[in-house]
């Protein structure tokens, strides 16, 4: 391909394709018509001696060349972008961009609402959702586009993902006032609750996948014990109003356990189990990381959760 003769502007629409998978909605994503961009796919794909896209049902899915391009295309045009907009200023006072971040409804309780307070005064015009965390596919949402990061557990990414480390939580174990097991047993809140009474009372496990395990019971496993497990809940919103109306017990990050505890009268005690604190990570597709509203969003992000980290 000689580059003399090609024509850039057909790199901002290779990349809005890649993104939208849809020659209508990759128009409306950089101000062109449908036809205009059929136009352009057949000029790229002559030039570059590719496909680049097939029909799949409703939408074009890459090639493996075009999906090799995704990447170092984004990095490039995000270059660009940073330096033909005054070094990559970014004003988050007229900022109209909308993101998507996948986390548990934990983030609902301890970052929206401070999220919300700081966007409504430095920027309004901003969108930002939180939608539903689904572990073993929160990799599959950033690489499609679904959610533009994450804040999950520490793990092992793929190469095409950063991430910063955002706060550690312990998990406590949360029961309501007056909870009649834990009065006979004379276990005063604040308590390690003992481990016979821990594992015969009724448990309610976070699980969004419905599973019956966790990573308390890893734990308890590696001790020779099991705990009595009787319901999950894929919210830990919801997990602790059962708590409060009942005499179950649940396993809670210590973070929403304090929160939550005055509100709804419950009572926080310690497991018998060690457990290590859990990781948490704000994760974004390396596509993303030279973005000045992105990284401006990541860093607002890291100032309000730094404060609950477990120091």
């Amino acid at each position: 391909m000689n580059l003399l003769t090609f024509d850039l502007n057909l790199l901002k629409v290779l990349d809005a394709l890649l993104h939208e998978q849809s020659t209508v909605k990759a128009g409306e994503r950089i101000g062109l018509s449908q036809p205009a961009i059929s136009s352009a796919l057949r000029r790229l794909r002559d030039a570059l001696a590719d496909p680049l896209f097939v029909r799949q049902g409703q939408r074009i899915v890459p090639t493996e060349y075009a999906a090799g391009l995704e990447l170092p295309l984004r990095q490039i045009l995000d270059q660009i972008d940073g330096l033909l907009s005054d070094h990559g200023a970014f004003d988050p006072a007229i900022a109209t961009h909308s993101f998507k971040i996948s986390g548990s409804d934990f983030f609902a309780e301890m970052l929206m609402p401070p999220l919300a307070k700081l966007l409504t005064v430095q920027a309004p015009h901003m969108q930002v959702q939180l939608v539903d965390f689904i572990p073993n596919s929160y990799e599959e949402t950033l690489e499609n586009h679904s959610v533009d990061m994450a804040l999950v557990p520490q793990n092992t990414l793929p190469n095409w993902v950063d991430h910063v480390p955002a706060f550690r939580s312990q998990f406590v174990m949360i029961a309501r006032k007056d909870n009649p097991r834990l009065k006979r047993a004379q276990v005063q809140p604040g308590d390690t609750v003992p481990m016979d009474l821990f594992c015969d009372l009724g448990h309610i496990v976070f699980s969004p996948e419905g599973k019956l395990h966790a990573m308390g019971d890893a734990a308890l496993a590696r001790l020779g014990r099991q705990r009595r497990v009787v319901m999950t809940m894929p919210v830990f919103g919801g997990i602790c109003n059962a708590v409060a109306d009942s005499d179950l017990v649940a396993l809670l990050p210590e973070q929403m356990a304090k929160k939550l505890a005055p509100r709804l009268g419950l009572s926080i005690y310690r497991a018998p189990m060690p457990l290590a604190p859990a990781q948490i990570c704000l994760v974004w597709h390396k596509r993303n990381t030279g973005s000045p509203a992105h990284r401006w969003l990541r860093d607002v992000i890291m100032d309000q959760l730094r404060p609950i980290d477990m120091a």
